[in-house]
């Protein structure tokens, strides 16, 4: 148990105030701008030579178009403003984690009445500001600024849809404009709810 050695108390403290901070920052920003949405993400590196498990916070405004719409599926899409902190396990590790910020237009092909159960399919590249440019010595990101390539699918469910729960792949890396430019990947799975 956590409790049972303090080092590891202090430690996801450490964690909860950090992913607290980054959802009061979101909360600030939703209060200038309607939100549509708000998601939260667990993630693991499944990268080699890295033992990385991410937590993510995200706003989410609709952009309220449809296109290709055939009657019963659109492509749509919305933006996803995100605050995350990856708790480094690594071993060896250069730090204990980092922050990530992250700025992402979404593309989304789902159906066009949502209750009930409700598929979609993602695709999505964005841009992310990390905080530190290493995890260690084999993962290596060359810059604090990456591009965050993602693809995913879920549900959308509730009277209204207003509950989502989905899965992505995703990558971040500078796209080779400096280097190293080792990269990461993340299995996430996210709990949206949409207002």
């Amino acid at each position: 148990m956590i409790f049972e050695n303090p080092t590891t108390w202090g430690t996801t403290v450490k964690k909860l105030l950090q992913i607290s901070a980054g959802a009061a920052l979101l909360a600030a920003v939703s209060a200038a701008w309607a939100v549509d949405g708000i998601s939260f993400e667990y993630g693991k590196s499944d990268s080699s030579n890295v033992d990385v498990d991410l937590y993510r916070v995200a706003l989410q405004w609709d952009w309220g178009k449809h296109w290709l719409d055939t009657g019963s599926w659109h492509l749509g899409g919305y933006w996803d403003l995100s605050a995350a902190y990856w708790d480094n396990n690594s071993v060896p590790r250069n730090n204990s984690g980092l922050a990530d910020v992250g700025f992402t237009p979404v593309f989304r092909f789902g159906q066009n009445n949502v209750s009930g159960v409700s598929p979609y399919a993602e695709l999505a590249v964005g841009v992310h500001f990390l905080s530190t440019t290493s995890i260690n010595s084999q993962r290596e990101f060359g810059s604090s600024f990456q591009f965050g390539d993602r693809i995913g699918a879920g549900l959308r469910f509730g009277d209204k849809g207003e509950y989502d729960l989905g899965y992505s792949y995703q990558h971040e890396s500078n796209a080779g404009f400096k280097e190293p430019n080792q990269g990461i990947n993340f299995q996430q799975v996210r709990l949206m709810y949409h207002f």
